[in-house]
């Protein structure tokens, strides 16, 4: 008795997947160097205006787009949260005449160091900001 012979066997066709329909392709793109500079510039700057809030918004939607304005989100937005405990501080002071003093030195040392931060971030460099406490690393 012969058994009878066995058809040559073909590999599995892998499973087709469905074409991604426009402006859902990968979740977090990265920038060009150019949109993350302008990016990084106007987290600084918005913290002038805004206090933490651009900072925050920019590290939850920006820290995935690339390295520039990941570092620059991140040390913003320890920066802005530094200036908000030294603001809560001011305020809970302000009946001793001291909280004013507080109150004056964090406005004038936001607009500065965000200042300097900005214009750094715009020629493409790195930057730390002085006594800022590293809440996010």
């Amino acid at each position: 008795m012969s058994t009878p012979p066995i058809p040559p066997q073909q590999p599995p066709v892998p499973p087709q997947q469905p074409p991604v329909p426009p402006g859902y392709g990968p979740a977090h793109p990265s920038m060009n160097p150019a949109d993350e500079k302008l990016w990084a510039t106007l987290v600084h700057v918005g913290g002038i205006f805004f206090e933490f809030l651009p900072a925050l918004i920019g590290y939850l939607v920006l820290k995935d787009r690339g390295p520039f304005v990941n570092a620059h989100t991140k040390t913003a937005l320890n920066f802005q949260l530094t200036l908000l405990i030294a603001e809560v501080v001011g305020w809970i002071t302000a009946l001793i005449l001291i909280g004013i003093i507080i109150l004056i030195a964090v406005y004038v040392v936001r607009i500065v160091f965000s200042i300097i931060a900005a214009v750094k971030a715009n020629r493409g460099e790195f930057y730390t900001y002085p006594l800022a406490i590293s809440f996010i690393k």
